[in-house]
């Protein structure tokens, strides 16, 4: 298949890359990491004045009326900067199910001031017990017109920034609802987690927390479709996220080994750094391609369950053989923390191990295939 970039779409990640690029330098990084929210509020205001945190909402919506393939190049331009800016968490996690299953109430006013840049939302898809993505034990009980929540839920990212955060519980025997919870309610306690890559995430432990109706995403008994919807382009975008943290990781390496020498001769030269850097091309390619199809399956609103367990696998296996590589053919250099390798390497760590590293991805998808052959 070809997927091959038209000319808006080149545009769209050529604009994205020149402001993550002038906005997100080294020293902008280390300012950000000193501070406490794990925000880069600058770039997150030049990329909402070019339209593009809106991108994949509709017109009425304050977007641009793109699909969610057009999204994951801006993530790709992210993850290649490794930029801390919550986009994955607002635009895919929070404000795509809201545009796609949200009434129209709930798509004015929370995803008109996220296009704006003055709003950030997100979700909760991971609980303490592990794998409980599709399953919460998180539960909710009807109170009138309300719903009561009572659960906790970890690792979850720009939630102290957050206006919404959806959450998933469960609701009945087999029923799932998707709530959207304003984490600064009554009952709501958030505690701070750090991730792998230094990412503020959020421990939130939900007690007896009301959720009024006009904040109940779909229909609370049938929000199963909702849930999958969510996880699935979840994992696509952190695929393609993953693919910019790879590409950036070797195209760092190239550029070194291209000016170190040894024996009087740029160490590119030599066969076995050739060979590990060639390797580490071919897991870029392919965790690009896995990850294209998955989101241009979803994009499309094509079934692409499989497709996204492939991405991801990739996005694990592929990533982790290619920031190991990027470290090793860096020399001792590529685990200093002053050089910016490290940044990529932990990215993509972290990225492998959220929602299900690479053997969980294939049993998974052995499951899927299982499935649809019985």
């Amino acid at each position: 298949m070809d997927f091959a970039l038209n000319h808006e779409q080149e545009q769209l990640r050529d604009l994205a890359q020149r402001i993550l690029s002038d906005h997100v330098t080294q020293e902008r990084l280390r300012a950000v990491e000193s501070g406490s929210e794990w925000f880069d509020r600058e770039a997150w205001r030049a990329l909402a004045r070019a339209n593009l945190i809106g991108i994949g909402f509709a017109e009425p919506s304050g977007g641009g009326g793109l699909s969610l393939f057009e999204v994951g190049l801006v993530l790709e331009e992210i993850g290649r900067r490794v930029a801390p800016i919550p986009y994955l968490a607002t635009v895919v996690m929070g404000g795509m199910p809201i545009e796609r299953f949200g009434s129209d109430e709930q798509r004015s006013r929370l995803l008109l001031p996220v296009s704006a840049g003055d709003a950030v939302l997100s979700a909760a898809l991971i609980e303490p017990a592990g794998d409980a993505a599709l399953a919460p034990a998180t539960m909710a009980r009807k109170d009138g017109s309300a719903w009561r929540l009572d659960g906790l839920k970890t690792s979850v990212p720009a939630a102290h920034l957050a206006e919404r955060v959806l959450v998933p519980a469960t609701t009945g025997a087999g029923k799932v609802g998707m709530f959207l919870v304003d984490p600064r309610a009554p009952g709501v306690d958030l505690q701070r987690q750090t991730g792998t890559s230094g990412e503020r995430l959020s421990r939130i432990a939900l007690q007896d927390v009301v959720v009024e109706a006009r904040d109940v995403l779909g229909d609370p008994l049938g929000g199963r479709e909702i849930l999958d919807w969510t996880l699935e382009c979840t994992l696509a975008g952190l695929c393609m996220t993953e693919l910019g943290v790879a590409a950036e990781a070797l195209r760092m390496t190239a550029e070194y080994t291209s000016k170190r020498e040894q024996f009087g001769k740029p160490v590119a030269s030599f066969q076995a750094v050739g060979q590990r850097a060639a390797d580490a091309y071919i897991d870029v390619e392919a965790i690009r391609m896995t990850a294209y199809q998955a989101i241009w399956r979803l994009a499309q609103g094509l079934t692409a369950a499989e497709e996204v367990r492939i991405a991801k696998f990739w996005a694990a296996e592929g990533g982790h053989r290619v920031t190991y590589a990027a470290q090793h053919l860096h020399g001792g250099i590529g685990v200093d923390v002053d050089y910016p390798l490290h940044r990529h390497y932990v990215w993509s760590k972290q990225i492998e191990l959220t929602l299900g590293s690479a053997h969980p991805q294939l049993a998974e998808l052995g499951a899927l295939m299982a499935a649809r052959r019985a």
